[in-house]
């Protein structure tokens, strides 16, 4: 008997409609967990008028979490053995969901909440004691805690006395397949390709590294809004959406720059596996435990808020083609050898997912399901069929990553 997995993921992401024609499967990855012994579901989007819209966000804005969308799908949650998320706006809200339906924490709990937290612990210091209360109630339902980085796993110990699985996020090899580069020479002026939605990017010391320096061409890739006071003449600033524009402007570089704030959840892990991905040398701030993915000498690590340092680091880049090929051939073979994949990163859950199944049944008495291969990864399924597709709403159909993207707050 397979086990039944609901994957709760954020208003936009339904996997019906993201990005149709493209045939990815499920954003992050998950559907590579599909398998004989895993069956899994995800959360749909309802159609919706501006109102309700309204109503949805503006619920959403106040609690932290997009509870109307988690309602909409209880029923498919309820009948599941365990719901996985990928940040804590969907887990707050399946707990909360879970707790008002009767379904209570315990050692025979079903569903099980696997609850994974990006920005939770950056921000929890912030918070008022009315929120920190409502989600440390709501963390009670959490079976087990999981994180994208070693920082992040540690906060969870220091704010609430639980232990963590830091897990490692992976790359879409479909998107971007592992190209390891054969040759490095920059451009003078050198290409800067700066790329990043999350919170916690740097624009300020990118700017003040590379801002009006003819030395340097500097292409910024944001859907946040950037200051009059840090525009320059060359530094372009736009949008580079859809995957076929990330992979000419990962083209156009000669290199990459990862400029963030302090932070502990590996903001800027995304674009680092893509410029690993691709064969670029990459500039990094040394925060968020990026080290876990990317060790010193795959990447050319700075210290924070240092343009000078910044800068530095293009420039002895540059100087040294042949050091800065070996430093993306090691960050690609890395990936690699880590398996930095989607698959993997899929493979993980079903790990912790067989542990928590075998600790509620030894609490029962009962058997525990039998361990998955852990060097087999399920085939992903595809797109769904057309009669599925034909039903959809039509504004669920028009979905777009970048409205996807704009629903999420982000990401890393």
């Amino acid at each position: 008997m397979s086990t039944k997995v609901h994957v709760h993921l954020f208003y936009g992401a339904d996997p019906r409609y993201y990005r149709p024609g493209d045939n990815i499967g499920c954003l992050y990855g998950y559907h590579h967990a599909q398998s004989d012994a895993f069956a899994l579901t995800y959360s749909q989007d309802a159609r919706e008028g501006k109102a309700v819209r309204l109503l949805r966000r503006g619920l959403k804005a106040a609690l932290g979490f997009d509870f109307i969308h988690t309602w909409r799908n209880r029923a498919e949650m309820l009948r599941s053995d365990v719901i996985w998320t990928h940040t804590e706006q969907e887990w707050l809200s399946a707990a909360l969901m879970l707790l008002l339906s009767g379904r209570k924490a315990g050692p025979g709990a079903s569903p099980l909440l696997l609850a994974q937290s990006v920005w939770l612990l950056d921000k929890w210091p912030s918070y008022g004691i009315l929120r920190s209360w409502l989600y440390r109630k709501l963390m009670t339902r959490a079976d087990q805690l999981t994180t994208l980085a070693s920082e992040n796993a540690g906060l969870c110990q220091r704010y609430f006395n639980r232990d963590a699985k830091p897990l490692l996020y992976g790359l879409n090899t479909q998107d971007f397949p592992v190209k390891p580069p054969a040759e490095w020479k920059p451009h003078s002026p050198i290409r800067i390709a700066a790329i990043g939605n999350d919170r916690d990017r740097d624009w300020e010391t990118l700017v003040k590294a590379f801002g009006h320096d003819a030395r340097y061409t500097v292409k910024l890739a944001t859907r946040r809004r950037i200051p009059a006071a840090l525009r320059a003449s060359n530094v372009e600033i736009a949008l580079f959406s859809g995957i076929k524009k990330q992979h000419e402007l990962y083209d156009w570089a000669d290199l990459i720059v990862v400029p963030l704030r302090p932070n502990t959840h590996a903001s800027g892990i995304t674009v680092m596996l893509e410029a690993a991905a691709v064969g670029k040398p990459m500039v990094v701030t040394n925060v968020g435990a990026l080290q876990d993915y990317f060790p010193a000498g795959e990447a050319f690590y700075i210290p924070p808020f240092d343009p000078q340092a910044l800068r530095d680091a293009v420039d002895q880049l540059a100087a040294a083609p042949a050091d800065a090929l070996r430093q993306a051939q090691a960050a690609a073979a890395g990936l690699l050898a880590r398996d930095l994949t989607t698959q993997h990163y899929a493979m993980q859950h079903v790990w912790i997912t067989q542990e928590m199944l075998r600790t509620r049944a030894a609490s029962q008495g009962r058997a525990a399901p039998a361990p998955a291969d852990a060097h087999v990864h399920a085939p992903a399924p595809r797109a769904p069929a057309a009669k599925a597709q034909a039903a959809a709403p039509a504004q669920a159909r028009a979905q777009s990553p970048r409205s996807a993207a704009r629903e999420s707050r982000g990401g890393v």
